[in-house]
């Protein structure tokens, strides 16, 4: 792990939505300031993380170039925390960073500042200071209870029965702004 610890962290990117309000392309494939949001996140998180994973259901071959991929265990868009789960069983380390495709800058300095919080936690999570941001966290493999195989509930409503830290970002707030629409790309 980068931050300074013995331990091994692999950062999952989840790629694998339908984008549809953004007429149905591949998100983490538009282009913005120039590069695809993939580029930008893995930019981000290439020196904080051993290893970089992308959850994608379509387009694994541009996605290679920037980590391994995989698609969701079960077929169709299921949902962030289908590919958490995912994510969570293909990680090759204990400790797994989960960040969103279209927030294309989540700062490199997001494990550092989560992994310090993270005492005994199974889930350690961003909070921006109004609420919780449930796709910016880092979770320990083994102090987990896995949803059943067609996990059907919100991601933070997942992570309210774990052994759960928020983590104060409310200096940063713009890091978890998300692109959805063509607008947002503007």
């Amino acid at each position: 792990m980068k931050p300074g610890g013995a331990e091994a962290v692999t950062a999952a990117v989840l790629a694998g939505g339908r984008a549809q309000r953004l007429g149905g392309i591949d998100k983490g494939l538009a282009l913005w300031r120039g590069r695809p949001l993939i580029a930008h996140v893995a930019a981000a998180l290439a020196g904080q993380v051993d290893e970089i994973l992308i959850v994608a259901n379509r387009n694994a071959d541009e996605y290679r170039r920037y980590g391994r991929v995989c698609a969701d265990d079960r077929a169709g868009y299921r949902g962030p925390l289908q590919g958490i789960v995912t994510a969570l069983r293909r990680a090759r380390s204990d400790w797994l960073l989960v960040v969103p495709v279209d927030s294309p800058e989540p700062g490199t300095d997001l494990l550092t500042r989560l992994w310090r919080e993270r005492g005994a936690a199974g889930v350690v999570v961003a909070h921006d200071g109004r609420r919780r941001q449930p796709l910016f966290a880092l979770y320990r493999r083994a102090a987990l209870a896995m949803p059943g195989d067609a996990p059907d509930m919100p991601v933070w409503a997942w992570q309210d029965c774990q052994a759960l830290r928020e983590v104060d970002f409310s200096d940063s707030p713009a890091r978890f702004a998300n692109l959805n629409t063509a607008e947002d790309f503007q």
